[in-house]
């Protein structure tokens, strides 16, 4: 664990010499020290740091949570839905044709539909705080989509579980998506309801007490949701939100912020512990392929949403290039996979699709700029002639 730590500090202080993000060079790090690159081997069994991955993971949707407060929900609830609503139409669409259209099976084929539409909730959530775009406009509607593709990946999962599994039962199918939904409720319906009590129930003047109580609620519920069959970042992500709202809720900020550094590095290591670098030359042109196809539909989504929220340029191109990255998800998905007999080239597809759109989307979403240049409205302007933009940096509060 020690040696993961300080494997990712020593990279990322050396790639922010010359600029680079520090979630590739987390990556990067898990790939020179894992068992699948000659050289020293830190850790041979990638299982080792399994759960200190998902604390996390976990981490860093609470933290977003956190950020998320109910008002927005409240206020923007309706533009969300539709705006989450046509990402996941344009990118699990056509996750869905390009995997029909490389010819692995039907089965193959739902999986890559989630691969490709899905968001890396962990990463997007990095790079947001990395930029300082916490505060910007149009971080708005990246959470909101954030949020609908999860409580979507929740019934995705559910569903897609008996299909894999050979289940012909349809009542089964039925049993395990209510089970998820009924659970997102219950989370929806006390972080709508219940924030008054759950604050007197967190208030206290001591530091340390309060450390323990909220890492306790969010890794507590985490673990629940996951046995009711939602993704244990989903729960984090509500716990977040419940206690964002709440007397406490700055002091919460503050306090988790370097949990969520720490842990969150290891997410990425952990990562890359996994990674295969030998089986990424059989898939690289499907990689590529889907690579392309995810860059294109992600800026139609961004100006799909900026059209919802009358946005500029600037902002389109913030939306587009900061969702375009994809993990976790998608890794749970080639896990799946795999426990399900299915084609083997899906494994190092997955794998090098998320390491490389990992790599791009940070790079792209520090330099979306470029990007703006060239979209409806570019030319008027650093923020494109409208709302929202890195104008806004300024307005971050010193916290985050």
């Amino acid at each position: 664990m020690g040696g993961a730590f300080l494997a990712a500090a020593v990279l990322a202080r050396l790639g922010g010499r010359i600029g680079l993000p520090t979630i590739p060079l987390f990556i990067l790090a898990g790939i020179l020290l894992g068992p699948h690159t000659p050289g020293y081997t830190l850790l041979s069994n990638p299982h080792d740091l399994e759960m200190l991955s998902a604390l996390g993971l976990v981490l860093l949707l609470f933290y977003l949570g956190l950020e998320f407060h109910m008002d927005d929900l409240k206020t923007g609830g309706r533009k969300m839905a539709i705006a989450g609503g046509t990402y996941l139409a344009l990118n699990v669409g056509a996750g869905l044709g390009f995997g029909f259209a490389l010819g692995w099976g039907t089965s193959e084929a739902l999986v890559l539909a989630g691969v490709l539409g899905i968001s890396s909730s962990a990463i997007v959530t990095k790079i947001l705080v990395d930029l300082g775009r916490i505060g910007n406009p149009e971080t708005r509607p990246i959470l909101g989509i954030i949020v609908v593709e999860d409580v979507f990946l929740a019934l995705y999962l559910a569903a897609l579980q008996p299909i894999l599994s050979g289940a012909d039962s349809l009542s089964a199918m039925l049993v395990d998506g209510g089970k998820a939904f009924g659970f997102l409720l219950l989370l929806a319906l006390a972080a709508r309801f219940g924030t008054k009590i759950i604050g007197k129930l967190m208030n206290t003047k001591d530091d340390e007490l309060l450390v323990i109580s909220f890492l306790g609620a969010a890794v507590f519920v985490a673990g629940v949701s996951e046995m009711f069959g939602v993704a244990d970042a989903i729960g984090a992500f509500m716990v977040g939100l419940m206690l964002g709202s709440t007397t406490s809720g700055e002091r919460i900020l503050k306090l988790v912020h370097p949990l969520r550094d720490a842990f969150g590095a290891i997410f990425f290591f952990a990562f890359g512990l996994s990674i295969d670098p030998g089986d990424l030359l059989s898939v690289f042109w499907p990689v590529l392929a889907a690579v392309v196809l995810t860059l294109a539909m992600n800026v139609a989504a961004g100006l799909a949403a900026s059209r919802i929220y009358s946005f500029g340029a600037q902002a389109t191109a913030n939306i587009a290039t900061t969702l375009v990255a994809r993990g976790e998800f998608a890794l749970i998905l080639a896990t799946m996979a795999a426990g399900a007999g299915l084609d083997k080239r899906l494994s190092p597809f997955i794998a090098g699709y998320v390491l490389l759109l990992a790599v791009l989307a940070p790079l792209a979403a520090g330099r979306s700029r470029w990007l703006a240049r060239i979209l409806p409205g570019g030319r008027g302007g650093p923020d494109g002639g409208g709302k929202g933009g890195d104008k806004d940096q300024e307005q971050i509060p010193v916290s985050v």
